[in-house]
């Protein structure tokens, strides 16, 4: 395929073959499922966009070039599917934040507190507004990997084996850590 993309059907392949969709999903389902918001993974998400430019790309390169169109409709709908990817993670993200967990009103409440600083709160803070997560709510998550022995509780009078593959029901703080750094997954 001699195209201005300088990619081959194969190196498109390989990049299609990449893990971002599958990292796009992970990042979904325990941003879904997490009691908290999670940090963003806009790495992620901007390296996925630019992978499917490219694949716009090749597209409509496989198209102009008469590649059969049962071939083009399969690369498609995989582009398809990671552009939902991105889009839902995207949009579960936005759903999880700060504003989406304010009450009702917090806007009036924040322009009239904005239009008085001399109120009688004295220091108003606006944080007040926002709810703690509720890092007690037991969530399903597994592993693929063996992790060993973490403790359910903060006295560490109970300990659980992680294996690789269970399914467990375990208090979100007791496994937020391995969350963050993609040891155990949430569903």
């Amino acid at each position: 395929m001699a195209s201005g993309s300088g990619f081959s059907m194969e190196e498109f392949e390989s990049l299609m073959a990449t893990s971002d969709v599958e990292l796009l999903k992970r990042a979904w389902r325990n941003e879904k499922s997490a009691p908290e918001i999670l940090q963003f993974q806009s790495s992620l998400v901007l390296r996925s966009r630019e992978q499917i430019q490219l694949m716009e790309e090749t597209i409509e390169e496989f198209t102009k070039s008469g590649f059969d169109p049962l071939i083009v409709s399969i690369y498609q709908m995989d582009m398809d599917r990671a552009q939902y990817m991105c889009y839902e993670n995207m949009k579960s993200y936005l759903d999880e934040s700060v504003l989406s967990k304010l009450p009702t009103g917090y806007q009036s409440d924040l322009k009239q507190s904005n239009a008085s600083e001399e109120n009688d709160m004295g220091s108003f803070l606006y944080s007040s507004y926002v709810p703690e997560p509720n890092l007690d709510t037991f969530v399903f998550c597994k592993s693929d990997s063996s992790i060993g022995a973490i403790p359910l509780d903060d006295s560490a009078d109970e300990i659980v084996d992680l294996v690789a593959g269970d399914l467990y029901v375990l208090r979100y703080k007791s496994i937020k850590p391995f969350v963050e750094n993609g040891q155990v997954d949430l569903v």
